[in-house]
């Protein structure tokens, strides 16, 4: 029955109190109006009255972020009148150095509109970086360092390599939640002697480490290494802005709200209850750094198959054509597709291993991958062949790759394809070119009746003059005469043939020189350019050696393919100095050529361009 009463007479009191209150009021203020940039200062609208506020969901002003971050209820009785407001609670971080003005705030608060008062916020330069800063000392809070709030780590699945293979590598990446991080400096690997693919972010997740929450970003890339040796990749390093907890100095265990009016030192009045970081955070910049990872490459085995262009890694290959009826000189499209997992820049189209009757045009390619970075796919090349003569079945196509689990090479070959050429010259037939010797006139007759001629003065009748030339054999119907005319129509069949051929051998000859002459300019005018990279660069400048070498080979007809700096050098009789500068070009060229993308400077500078024209052009 007592607490009945007194529960009654309570709210009886606030019945009467209410019913009396002034009406609804606003007022704002700031915890500090002098802060500098990095530091956080609290903003509170108190609302005094009956009714529900409605406060400002969003302030924006240019060069201060400001963020809700709660309220708080209170209820005060004097002299049997009640009063009742709430408190809303703003973190503002300031962006830049400078004078701002916050201006009036509308809220609506029991039927009626109100507006704050403007406010005004002097903010001075920031004090420096965090990895600069000494720790801070307080009686409340421990010191939080930069490592418990964020961290990187380098993944490499591999200890060991082989020059050129594909290494595909993991970077995380974690953050504190609370920290609200904002990235300056995306991640890099750092290091010397291999080259790195972009970067792909792959996901995020949430993920407790050591009993710390954190939000963890997954990035992907893949590295090759350069050249043979010990390596140390990493470590990764990245730069971000957060918000980091800073200890309190005041001489005051805790800060109390301005709105404590009453000095009743409630704790819920503090502001690190409705904001962990309000009051002791401020915005750092911070630089993330990973544990490097050791690499052992190895150099590829000697005595690779001519095939051979660089791919490592392990493939499959399927072949097919169109059209399979055609008449001789018509093209026939050849598609090969290469699927599996390696390093696909250095996958090229396979090799014709016996071009005898063929013409070769230079093929397409084009390559689907099958993840982020491009480690797996399929890699479609299109290549052109003429057939010159009749023919029955495609030639053989060849690829090499090296396998790094196996350690050795493997080449793949296509399976015969059956085709039908029809048309073109066909050698002469002896058989059919000897005609048929015709038989005597008088084959078919019996021998003539051979007539004892009698001693007598004069010589024979007129009959027996007709005899005799009846029985006579032209000389055209006798076996010996075609046999006489057969052995030179023979010899000039025979030299008509042998010229065809040799007109053959010239013609291809010559159009195989038409085409070097062809590449070697175009390749020099590609050189002249500003805008190559590096890989593309290289890689002309020692094809265009090749080529040249080719043409310089006259008779011998070399095959720019199979063209090392060594066969240049001997054709061209370079003194040791050109050896030397030649050897450095091939070696600059296949050390960009086995990484694919490189993250060293993405610029040749102008002496190094002008070097290897001056040294290609000196080529005679």
């Amino acid at each position: 029955m007592g607490r009945a009463f007194l529960i009654g007479i309570t709210a009886g009191i606030l019945t009467v109190g209410f019913a009396f209150a002034d009406p609804p009021s606003v007022t704002a203020v700031l915890s500090n109006s002098e802060i500098v940039v990095g530091e956080t200062v609290e903003l509170q609208i108190k609302v005094t009255g009956p009714g529900d506020a409605n406060p400002p969901e969003e302030i924006s002003i240019d060069g201060l972020e400001i963020h809700a971050t709660g309220q708080s209820r209170q209820f005060e009785i004097h002299n049997f009148s009640t009063s009742s407001s709430v408190t809303y609670n703003y973190t503002i971080l300031p962006l830049k150095a400078g004078r701002f003005t916050i201006p009036p705030q509308t809220v609506r608060a029991g039927g009626s509109l109100l507006r704050t008062p403007a406010l005004t916020l002097n903010v001075a330069d920031s004090p420096g970086h965090l990895s600069n800063a000494q720790p801070s000392r307080g009686t409340q809070s421990q010191s939080v360092h930069a490592s418990d709030l964020v961290f990187a780590e380098l993944i490499v699945p591999k200890k060991t390599a082989y020059v050129g293979e594909i290494v595909p590598v993991q970077i995380r990446m974690g953050f504190d939640p609370r920290v609200r991080p904002r990235l300056v400096e995306a991640p890099e690997i750092t290091g010397q002697g291999f080259t790195a693919q972009k970067l792909q972010e792959s996901g995020q997740t949430s993920d407790t480490i050591n009993g710390r929450p954190y939000d963890v970003v997954t990035y992907k890339t893949a590295i090759a290494a350069a050249h043979a040796g010990k390596f140390e990749l990493g470590p990764v390093k990245a730069k971000a802005q957060v918000l980091v907890p800073r200890a309190r100095s005041a001489p005051r265990p805790r800060s109390r709200s301005p709105f404590d009016l009453f000095d009743l030192d409630d704790p819920f009045s503090d502001p690190f209850f409705s904001n962990p970081f309000a009051q002791m955070g401020e915005r750092r910049e911070v630089e993330i750094k990973s544990e490097p990872v050791a690499l052992e490459v190895k150099s590829l085995p000697p005595n690779a198959p001519p095939s051979f262009s660089g791919a490592i890694g392990n493939f499959t290959m399927l072949t097919d054509a169109k059209p399979k009826d055609v008449q001789v000189g018509d093209p026939i499209t050849v598609t090969t597709e290469i699927s599996g997992r390696g390093n696909f820049d250095r996958v090229n189209a396979p090799a014709v291993e016996d071009e005898r009757g063929w013409h070769k045009y230079p093929p397409s390619s084009k390559f689907k991958q099958d993840d982020e970075v491009g480690i797996s796919g399929t890699k479609t090349f299109e290549t052109v062949l003429s057939p010159n003569e009749k023919k029955q079945t495609l030639p053989l196509l060849a690829f090499s790759y090296f396998d790094p689990i196996k350690e050795h090479y493997v080449t793949l070959r296509s399976e015969p394809v059956a085709i039908n050429v029809q048309g073109g010259a066909a050698a002469p037939n002896v058989a059919a070119a000897q005609p048929a010797s015709p038989a005597p006139a008088t084959a078919t007759r019996p021998a003539p009746t051979q007539t004892t001629v009698k001693p007598q003065d004069i010589l024979y009748q007129l009959p027996d003059r007709g005899r005799t030339m009846e029985s006579f054999a032209p000389i055209y119907t006798r076996r010996f005469f075609w046999v006489a005319q057969l052995i030179p129509l023979l010899v000039v069949l025979g030299f008509a043939a042998w010229k065809i051929r040799q007109a053959k051998i010239d013609n291809r000859e010559t159009r195989r020189l038409a085409a070097l002459h062809h590449e070697a300019a175009d390749l020099m005018h590609k050189l002249r350019r500003n805008d190559a990279s590096p890989r593309e660069y290289y890689a002309e400048a020692s094809r265009v050696v090749r080529v040249k070498t080719a043409l310089a080979s006259g008779s011998r007809g070399i095959d720019p393919n199979i063209v090392d700096a060594e066969t240049a050098a001997d054709t061209f009789k370079l003194n040791s100095d050109e050896r030397d500068r030649l050897r450095r070009l091939f070696e600059q060229s296949d050390e960009w050529q086995y990484s694919g993308a490189h993250n060293g400077p993405g610029r040749i500078s102008p002496e190094n361009r002008h070097e290897v024209l001056e040294l290609i052009e000196n080529l005679e």
